[in-house]
């Protein structure tokens, strides 16, 4: 599942008038670099929800050929966050059993995505986690399963086991690019419409199997702002995306 709905914020004025997902690198959509990444790693369908300026993204999709079935979960009545919308889209997945690799639409690396589904198929979830410097970590026991959430610059801790200890866990910061478990459904069925996926990962890490991985030699990049689009230009021939 590919997340394209968002309202890209931080890329105002850009998405003033156009979705995230359509914001131009190297003349190419960002949706159209991450798609077809998706889909040179092995993908055999993928879904994309929308909602901000949510015709550009159906138009372009419908507009070119595609040599795999792109379903589109509409969200255009209610943004419903990651953990929402990938609830909302349940119903366009064809493999029910099978676990679903959800990417954010402005992710851009060389992450080995076929090697993380296959070899990642017996958690709940699977996070792909890198030693990327940042503020803000996930915290994984010596067995690489999720305990918790930390912001390394205010000491804000997020866990479902009180009095966790920070500095007896590892630290890794989350790619953008996951693995889910169809059998996690039900486990939203409590949730409200819009909700944040790593908030129910951090709240149900301690009745459900949820791993990190990390990838050697990871290059990864968060297009997520306006002064990130020239070096997103160099990243993506660097990488031959």
């Amino acid at each position: 599942m590919l997340f394209a709905a968002g309202l890209g914020t931080r890329l105002r004025p850009l998405t003033n008038t156009m979705p995230k997902a359509m914001v131009p690198i190297n003349n190419r959509p960002l949706i159209d670099i991450v798609l077809k990444h998706l889909i040179a790693q092995g993908a055999t369908e993928v879904v994309v929800n929308v909602h901000h300026f949510a015709q550009q993204i159906i138009d372009y999709i419908n507009h070119n050929q595609w040599p795999i079935p792109i379903t589109i979960s509409d969200e255009t009545q209610e943004l419903l966050n990651t953990g929402g919308g990938l609830r909302h889209a349940e119903p366009c997945f064809s493999a029910t059993n099978s676990p679903i690799l959800i990417h954010n639409v402005d992710i851009l690396s060389n992450a080995n995505l076929k090697a993380f589904y296959l070899n990642n198929q017996d958690a709940d979830a699977t996070l792909l986690v890198s030693n990327r410097v940042t503020q803000r970590y996930l915290l994984f026991d010596n067995n690489m399963e999720l305990k918790g959430w930390t912001n390394i610059a205010t000491g804000e801790v997020k866990s479902p086991y009180p009095n966790l200890d920070v500095s007896q866990y590892h630290k890794y910061a989350f790619s953008g690019i996951h693995l889910f478990s169809p059998r996690m459904f039900r486990m939203m069925d409590d949730r409200p419409n819009a909700f944040p996926i790593m908030d129910f990962y951090l709240e149900m890490c301690a009745k459900a199997k949820i791993k990190g991985v990390v990838q050697h030699n990871l290059k990864l990049m968060d297009v997520g702002k306006l002064n990130t689009l020239h070096e997103a230009e160099h990243f993506v021939k660097e990488l031959a995306l």
